[in-house]
């Protein structure tokens, strides 16, 4: 959120009355139209002045509360591709614009709004996997978490580069991960989860949000499929008061390159989560030290819904410390996975380490529980968890497999109950 007492000056640097043509249409057009049009998850497009216009006050008050556009770090800026994070001057361009009364400017200097395609946005898929028949969404009640396991039919092992998840009722879908898994697991076609998808993955290929494209895969670092993989869409609904139907489809883009890289998933967490009612600053840390140089490249963070804040660092053998992530308002609904805009080399011995802090008092107004209730560790939606996964490519991919000892000693302490839980700070 912006500083309310440096808001005014922000105002006062905006050098004159703002117009719709040359100084907010670019700001929506790049930023929020990309959700915002036609055919897309949000409510209302804001492509055109009179889109605009009759919402200035609204877009004023949820950009200056950063409420839009949905992003949650609050690391330093461009320390993320695709940040969808408006600077403070583009914020308080935006609420005097509105302040004084909307003006179009001259349209002729107005942006022309991007083309929005409904094809792929890579050209053609190689392969298409799409859900056999509708899935149907109740009308009422709580969020859906439902599973889908689909045949891939692969007639040989591929190397996938990209892939596009594409709902076909985009109102519908929170948001979509993607796994492959050539495992002889039974699994339902389709089933509910929440958490776990029920089976230990082949690999996982990432996730989909509104207004994310294509995804894809790390230069180098492609996904081997195996043959006989079957594609596992853990899929997350929104019951929006009258009953809905989903079809989704994804698009597979393969290359006959094998990768010369692998992406591993150094993951911190802790199952050491038992939150009092009312307990209003509940923390639980993890750490782990890199047994090789490696370069992070992306972080994937995971809670529920009393978590209000995590961090993740790393320490350098020298003393120096990297911001991971930072989020100071988490908030569930809007959970993503974030790839740094620039690798970041983290040395042999480096100390990871995350802090997540929880409110589980009724002052948290994301609390499900009305009054607060007990909340433990748990893969159901009023549980708790707590993950930080950094995505990790070794400098020197010959020792990939030390580092995969090192971590699966890792898992295997964290089941004899190692974690630990230790006075903390507040994420800063």
């Amino acid at each position: 959120m912006i500083d309310l007492l440096a808001f005014p000056l922000l105002l006062a640097a905006v050098p004159r009355a703002p117009v719709y043509s040359t100084d907010v249409a670019p700001i929506l057009l790049q930023n929020c139209a990309g959700c915002h049009h036609a055919g897309e998850v949000a409510p209302f497009p804001l492509t055109t002045y009179e889109d605009a216009k009759k919402r200035a006050k609204l877009i004023a008050e949820v950009t200056r509360t950063r409420y839009m556009p949905p992003w949650q770090p609050s690391g330093p800026p461009h320390h993320y591709a695709g940040e969808r994070r408006l600077s403070d001057v583009q914020i308080a361009t935006l609420a005097k614009w509105a302040e004084v009364g909307a003006p179009e400017g001259n349209p002729a200097k107005t942006p022309p709004v991007p083309a929005y395609s409904d094809g792929w946005k890579l050209g053609p898929p190689d392969l298409t996997v799409a859900l056999p028949k509708p899935f149907t969404i109740p009308a009422e009640g709580g969020d859906v978490y439902e599973c889908f396991t689909v045949p891939m039919n692969l007639a040989k092992t591929r190397y996938l580069r990209a892939f596009e998840f594409r709902p076909s009722n985009r109102k519908a879908v929170h948001h979509a991960i993607l796994f492959t898994d050539h495992s002889r697991v039974k699994l339902d076609a389709s089933y509910p989860c929440f958490g776990t998808i029920g089976t230990l993955p082949s690999a996982g290929l990432g996730g989909w949000s509104p207004g994310n494209g294509p995804t894809r895969m790390y230069e180098d670092a492609e996904i081997t499929v195996e043959q006989g993989s079957r594609l596992i869409a853990q899929v997350h609904y929104h019951p929006s008061g009258k009953e809905e139907q989903d079809q989704w489809q994804v698009g597979l883009y393969f290359t006959d390159k094998a990768p010369s890289k692998h992406v591993a998933d150094v993951g911190l967490s802790s199952k050491l989560i038992d939150i009092p009612a009312g307990e209003a600053h509940y923390v639980v840390r993890d750490h782990f030290v890199l047994p090789i140089a490696v370069y992070a490249v992306g972080v994937i963070p995971h809670a529920h819904y009393v978590c209000r804040g995590m961090h993740g660092w790393a320490t350098l053998p020298d003393g120096r410390k990297i911001d991971l992530l930072t989020i100071k308002d988490w908030n569930f609904s809007w959970q993503d996975q974030y790839r740094y805009s620039k690798p970041i080399l983290l040395p042999e011995d480096t100390r990871v380490e995350m802090e997540f802090v929880y409110d589980n008092s009724d002052a948290n107004p994301r609390n499900p529980h009305r009054p607060a209730q007990r909340v433990t560790w748990g893969a159901g939606v009023e549980d708790e968890m707590a993950g930080l996964h950094i995505q990790a490519i070794p400098v020197h991919m010959e020792e990939l497999s030390e580092l995969g000892k090192a971590l699966w000693g890792k898992v295997m302490r964290s089941v004899g109950g190692s974690f630990y839980r230790l006075p903390a700070t507040p994420p800063q």
